[in-house]
C-alpha cells in the first residue's frame, strides 16, 4: 500500500489522503467514528474504483488514523471541515459521497452544503445526529462527570479499552443536526442498513428515509448484517449501490412516486442475505 499524502486544510490540520485519480463522477469515501481509511471498505472501494478507472479518494479525519491532531480534542465540526477541504481542494466536479456510520451524518452535511458537487449518496449504516442519541443514553452520573471533566468513558464493543465521549462533542454535534430541519436530497441516494446492527438501528435508517426528500431515496436493509458491513455480500452492496448512483439512478422500485417512502414491508424485501452471500432484486 502507498504512502498517503498530506492535505493542509484552512483551520491547518494535515489530512492523510489517498487520492486515485480517473473518469469522473469521483468516489468519496467518508469513514466511521474512531475509523480510519485502512478499512475493508475504503480498501474495497478503491481498489473497484481503480478497475474501473474511477477517480477515488479516502481520508483520514483529524485525529484518526494518520492525520494530524488529536482525537479528543475533535468534533463533527471539525471532521465536516476536513472533509469539505479535501473535496474542494483534491477532486474535481461531482462526486458520489460513500459515507460510512458517522461518514454519512458528514456526507448529509456535505450535500446541505456543497449540493452542486454531490451526484449521488450511498449511506453504509448512516448515523446522523448520533450525538444526541448518545447524550439521551448517558445517566445522571455520566451527565454530570462529562459537565465537571469535559468528558466520560463509554465501553467499547471492539475494544477491551474504554473510549471518551467529550462535551465539545456533544455540544457541536447539536450545531450540525441534520433531522431537525429539512433535507433535500436531489440526486439518487442509496442507504444500506444490517439488521444484526447493534450501534445503528434499522429505526434509524427508517427515520432518515423518512425524513429526507428527493427523486430517487432508497433503503436496503441487509439480513444479518452487523455495524462493519464488510461480508462479501455486503461489500457487493456497498458496489451495487455507487454503481447504481453513478448511472443516475434509476425508476424507483414499486412505483414509488418521487419524494415518497416506501411502506416497511416493502422495504424489507429489498434485501441483501449476507449469510447467503445472494443479493435479492
Amino acid at each position: 500500500m502507498h504512502e498517503p499524502s498530506f492535505f493542509t486544510t484552512p483551520q491547518g490540520r494535515k489530512i492523510a489522503c489517498h487520492v486515485t485519480q480517473g473518469q469522473g463522477p469521483g468516489v468519496v469515501f467518508l469513514g466511521g467514528f474512531k475509523s480510519d481509511m485502512q478499512g475493508t471498505k475504503a480498501v474495497h472501494l478503491q481498489d473497484w474504483a481503480q478497475a474501473q478507472g474511477r477517480a477515488f479518494m479516502r481520508f483520514d479525519y483529524s485525529g484518526h488514523g494518520a492525520s494530524s491532531g488529536d482525537f479528543l480534542d475533535g468534533c463533527i465540526g471539525d471532521w465536516f471541515e476536513d472533509a469539505l477541504a479535501v473535496i474542494e481542494g483534491l477532486t474535481q466536479g461531482p462526486q458520489v459521497l460513500v459515507g460510512s456510520s458517522m461518514g454519512g451524518w458528514i456526507a448529509l452535511q456535505l450535500a446541505r452544503q456543497i449540493p452542486q458537487r454531490v451526484s449521488g449518496l450511498v449511506g453504509i449504516a448512516a448515523a446522523p445526529d448520533f450525538t444526541e442519541e448518545i447524550w439521551a443514553g448517558l445517566d445522571d452520573t455520566q451527565r454530570a462527570d462529562m459537565q465537571a471533566n469535559g468528558k466520560v468513558a463509554m465501553p467499547s464493543d471492539y475494544s477491551d479499552s474504554p473510549y471518551f465521549i467529550t462535551r465539545r462533542l456533544i455540544e457541536d454535534g447539536r450545531t450540525r443536526l441534520v433531522l431537525a430541519a429539512p433535507l433535500p436530497l436531489p440526486f439518487p441516494v442509496r442507504l444500506l442498513q444490517g439488521t444484526a446492527d447493534t450501534d445503528v438501528s434499522t429505526t434509524t435508517a427508517l427515520h432518515l428515509l423518512d425524513h429526507a426528500t428527493g427523486p430517487d431515496i432508497r433503503l436496503t436493509l441487509v439480513k444479518g448484517a452487523d455495524h462493519r458491513f464488510s461480508t462479501q455480500a455486503c461489500l457487493a452492496a456497498i458496489i451495487a449501490a455507487v454503481t447504481d448512483c453513478l448511472k443516475g439512478g434509476g425508476e424507483a422500485p414499486f412505483n414509488l412516486a418521487a419524494g415518497g417512502v416506501l411502506p416497511r414491508a416493502q422495504i424489507v424485501e429489498i434485501a441483501v442475505q449476507a449469510r447467503d452471500g445472494v443479493i435479492c432484486p
